[in-house]
């Protein structure tokens, strides 16, 4: 192969990328735009700040878009974040149980939630948006009502699953690369992967050709809570402390925005880890940008809106992708 030949491959290449995830131009023009105004958007302690503040939309962000590429959705995941980082510092600091027996309560309550909204949706055949958005509600009443108070002081050895490093990796950044690798796996190379697309395409087609379409999501939404528990439990050992109220708020519209931003069709049977990736990353670099930018909390908000309409656009300038 020439030069010039090997050229055209790369830069044909780097066309077909940017044409089926029309998100990562743009990721760069961000990045080059924060740090050309800010002059220390690219630093190392910059981006692993970035990398680490991400790691837990990452952690809910692929299990999510595998259940919106299936045709159900889950908005209760706000709240079930909270309510397992509740779950994990009470076992941790009240009961002072050891940290992996925290997280596993923390994780249990979460499949608990899975579970209970993919009975409703996948078994009794109820609107995942109204089921969720119950739950979303209900699961912050009842964290309310079992810790009416504030809790913090969660203990050193609870404070290693967000506070560590593993390599020199912070732990949580090590955790979403996981699940990134598992997410994109699954999708790939196994039988249960391509039901899911098939699902999300035609479920009365995909029943029709022997596919259990309840069981694949009745799991992923058990994932979904699992994973969603998870990162409450990795926020409360960050900041040692967890809220009721507060905790999670508004997180199932930033993970949604991710989601959507990274090219899964809101009607399932397109999508693919990678671009829930580069929306992970767009997030993570547009909301630290305008925070060294010292923008106000709510021109933030409202860049975030902004992303999530960008994000259906987006939708339409390339062909979706479904690996």
């Amino acid at each position: 192969m020439t030069t010039l030949t090997a050229a055209r491959a790369m830069s044909y290449g780097r066309l077909t990328a940017v044409r089926r995830h029309p998100l990562l131009a743009v990721l760069a023009v961000l990045v080059l735009v924060f740090q050309v105004t800010t002059g220390s958007f690219l630093d190392a302690g910059n981006l692993r700040g970035i990398a680490t503040d991400a790691a837990t939309l990452a952690i809910v962000a692929v299990p999510l878009a595998l259940l919106v590429i299936s045709g159900y959705l889950d908005l209760s995941v706000g709240s079930t974040l909270a309510l397992g980082g509740l779950v994990a510092g009470w076992l941790a600091g009240e009961q002072h149980q050891s940290p992996v027996v925290a997280v596993l309560g923390a994780l249990a309550v979460g499949a608990a939630v899975g579970a209970v909204n993919g009975v409703l949706c996948c078994y009794l055949g109820l609107s995942a948006f109204i089921v969720t958005l119950g739950m979303l509600t209900a699961v912050r009443g009842l964290a309310q009502q079992v810790f009416p108070l504030p809790l913090s002081g969660f203990g050193a050895g609870f404070a290693w699953l967000g506070g560590s490093r593993i390599a020199g990796v912070d732990a949580p950044v090590v955790i979403a690369a996981l699940v990134l690798v598992a997410g994109a796996s699954f999708l790939a190379f196994t039988p249960a992967g391509r039901h899911v697309f098939a699902i999300g395409v035609n479920r009365e087609a995909a029943h029709l050709s022997g596919i259990a379409v309840r069981r694949a999501p009745f799991a992923l939404f058990v994932v979904t809570g699992v994973a969603a528990a998870l990162a409450g439990a990795i926020k409360a050992s960050v900041l040692d402390s967890a809220v009721a109220g507060t905790s999670g708020a508004g997180f199932e519209l930033t993970v949604l925005t991710a989601v959507l931003l990274g090219g899964v069709a809101l009607s399932g049977g397109s999508g693919s880890v990678f671009g829930v990736l580069l929306g992970v990353l767009f997030l993570g670099s547009l909301q630290n940008g305008l925070t060294l930018l010292n923008v106000p909390a709510f021109w933030q908000q409202m860049a975030q809106g902004v992303a999530l309409v960008a994000g259906a656009a987006l939708a339409f300038l390339g062909p979706r992708t479904t690996r």
